[in-house]
C-alpha cells in the first residue's frame, strides 16, 4: 500500500501486478454519522452541525475521525468522545 504511487517502479504496477487501486477520499459528514451511529450508539446529537460545518472545512482522514471520536476509557460517553473529535477539528482548522 502506498500513498505515492507515482514513486513506484512501473514493473510493480504493470497490467496484472497491481489488483487494485483504491482511493480513500477525506471524510465527510455521512461517514461521520454511520461511524458514530456503529461505535457510539448515537443516531443524533446537538453538536452534529458544528461538526457537520467542520467537517466541510477540515480535511481529515477516517482513521483520524475515528481515533478523535472513539471512546478512550469506560468512562467517555458520547458528548465526551464528540467534544474530542470537535477540538481536534477546531485545532486542524486553525493550522491550515
Amino acid at each position: 500500500m502506498t500513498n505515492h504511487v507515482y514513486k513506484l517502479d512501473l514493473a510493480l504496477i504493470r497490467r496484472g501486478r497491481m489488483d487494485k487501486h483504491v482511493e480513500l477520499s477525506y471524510y465527510c459528514f455521512e461517514g461521520f454519522k454511520l461511524l458514530v451511529r456503529n461505535y457510539l450508539d448515537v443516531g443524533a446529537h446537538h453538536v452534529f452541525d458544528k461538526i457537520r460545518a467542520l467537517l466541510e472545512e477540515v480535511d481529515m482522514t477516517s482513521a483520524d475521525v475515528a481515533e478523535n471520536s472513539m471512546p478512550k476509557s469506560a468512562e467517555d460517553d458520547a458528548d465526551a468522545c464528540l467534544g474530542n473529535l470537535i477540538r481536534t477539528l477546531e485545532m486542524a482548522k486553525e493550522e491550515r
